[in-house]
């Protein structure tokens, strides 16, 4: 057996152990209460070998945040080659994310504010962990390529913005609580976005 090979998949064993141990910690005591020392001790790892993996505490949500885009990414393509309309995919989506975000109501909030990190390096990691846009893109090319998508915008920006939507309404959501389900306030906010908010034929 490669030696390169085995420790490469010690490594990986490695990360994982840590990586589950993290996510199940921050679950139970929160994010904000856990420390990566809690982590290293939880994983039987040290201190040293934690931040050998996660230079951040939050870099373990991005792994996180990144297996759910995996699998919007999967359900997005497996509609679609169904012959499921786009815009009936997007909502399939948008409410996907919204129970996994309601789920995991407590993980959101430092995922999303990693996105917004003013160290721009950490943010773009996290965007680049996070990539939302880009499966909004996928379901939203069919209809591009038909000319049924506005064309002074490019796609991408399109995409960009309705994926900006729903992380400023999710973080809204789960940092102050409202009345309405978040799948509720996603898809008032997604309706409200793709048809406008003016009033036309009387209504």
């Amino acid at each position: 057996m490669d030696s390169t090979s085995l420790r490469e998949r010690q490594k990986e064993r490695r990360r994982a152990r840590i990586y589950n141990v993290a996510i199940d910690l921050f679950k139970q005591g929160g994010f904000q209460a856990t420390t990566a020392t809690d982590i290293a001790r939880a994983s039987n790892v040290s201190r040293g070998t934690f931040f050998n993996y996660y230079p951040y505490k939050e870099a373990v949500l991005l792994d996180y945040g990144s297996e759910v885009m995996e699998r919007l990414r999967d359900l997005a393509e497996q509609r679609l080659m169904q012959g499921a309309a786009p815009m009936t995919v997007l909502y399939e989506v948008w409410d996907a994310l919204a129970d996994e975000n309601t789920r995991e109501r407590d993980l959101f909030p430092p995922l999303a504010y990693e996105v917004m990190n003013p160290n721009p390096e950490r943010a773009r990691t996290a965007y680049q962990a996070l990539p939302l846009s880009k499966v909004i893109e996928l379901i939203l090319r069919p209809l591009h390529q038909e000319g049924r998508v506005r064309t002074d915008l490019s796609l991408q920006r399109i995409s960009n913005l309705i994926a900006d939507t729903y992380l400023m309404v999710a973080l809204r959501w789960s940092a102050y609580g409202t009345e309405r389900p978040l799948k509720d306030e996603m898809r008032l906010a997604l309706g409200l976005l793709l048809e406008g908010a003016l009033r036309r034929d009387g209504r």
